[in-house]
């Protein structure tokens, strides 16, 4: 931890699109390499594809129910006390929470992507939907770090 003062967050910046801030990141997230037209191109394109697979909902609202479906309420922090290692339950932050969401979707889509030979793009597309219906490998993930929480609520004393 820096002795310094705390670095400062930069906003993300919006195109003003409907997506708003959150779609912005998203973006940000899937870019690789700095290539952000090629991640726009990417991330509109599943969002257009998630549209045409669903009834009646917009590409934006399924990405904004897929993440607040993916965000996690818990998880564990490691703290020493007294020599041994104790993993404690603590409420995750909104904006972490956030981050670990749209991190997770964007692993998902790129592991099945290698997996699968389709395109990053349609595979992009099935993990929104999946997280959006509260299946796939994203809400595992977050399953996953609620059920090492619940495990490990007896050591929840040693809270920071």
């Amino acid at each position: 931890m820096s002795r310094r003062r705390r670095v400062s967050r930069r906003p993300v910046v919006s195109d003003g699109g409907p997506g708003g801030v959150l779609l912005a990141r998203f973006i940000n997230v899937v870019m690789s390499r700095g290539k952000k037209a090629l991640a726009e191109r990417i991330v509109s394109g599943a969002l257009k594809m998630a549209e045409s697979k669903s009834t009646g909902e917009t590409g934006v609202s399924i990405f904004n129910t897929a993440v607040s479906n993916v965000m996690p309420r818990m998880e564990v922090r490691s703290r020493r006390v007294g020599g041994v290692t104790y993993q404690i339950p603590v409420e995750v932050r909104e904006d972490r929470s956030t981050s670990l969401a749209l991190r997770w979707i964007v692993k998902a889509a790129r592991t099945n992507r290698k997996r699968t030979n389709k395109t990053y793009m349609s595979c992009l597309c099935n993990e929104l939907l999946e997280a959006y219906n509260k299946r796939g490998s994203a809400c595992k993930m977050k399953e996953e770090k609620f059920r090492m929480a619940e495990a490990n609520k007896a050591f929840s004393h040693f809270r920071f």
